[in-house]
């Protein structure tokens, strides 16, 4: 899985990874269409709370609406890479384009759409929120 590994504290870590190492694909995440493809990064390995992937998905295809509050609230950010949707976080709609970034916070209902004819590409990073 890693193209290079250190020694941290007695700890085998992985300094580098690239997009082909982790990579797993989803059908319908959050009751969506489509397949999302997603790359993950360091997963179980940075001591961060946070998770960071890159996920891709063909035309058509959805991250369908939900939030993170409760038992188990996460903040998320996306960051668009390629390629056109649209976003939905609360009752705000944003088209989105390269260079993008939404945030969504815990207690509000999101989610996004590749809505062009090109596969949609974005950094997507989440963790818990301080409280």
């Amino acid at each position: 899985m890693s193209i290079f590994k250190a020694d941290r504290k007695g700890e085998s870590m992985n300094l580098k990874q690239n997009e082909q190492l982790d990579v797993i694909k989803n059908l319908g995440i959050h009751d969506g269409n489509g397949t999302i493809t997603r790359r993950r990064f360091f997963k179980g390995l940075s001591k961060l709370p946070i998770n960071f992937e890159i996920w891709e998905l063909p035309p058509g295809t959805s991250e369908g609406t939900h939030r993170h509050d409760g038992g188990s609230p996460l903040e998320e950010f996306y960051y668009f890479i390629s390629g056109q949707g649209k976003m939905w976080v609360g009752t705000e709609t944003f088209e989105i384009k390269p260079g993008d970034a939404v945030m969504a916070p815990p207690d509000l209902d999101h989610g996004f759409e590749n809505t062009g004819d090109k596969t949609l590409k974005l950094a997507i990073i989440w963790g818990k929120p301080e409280e």
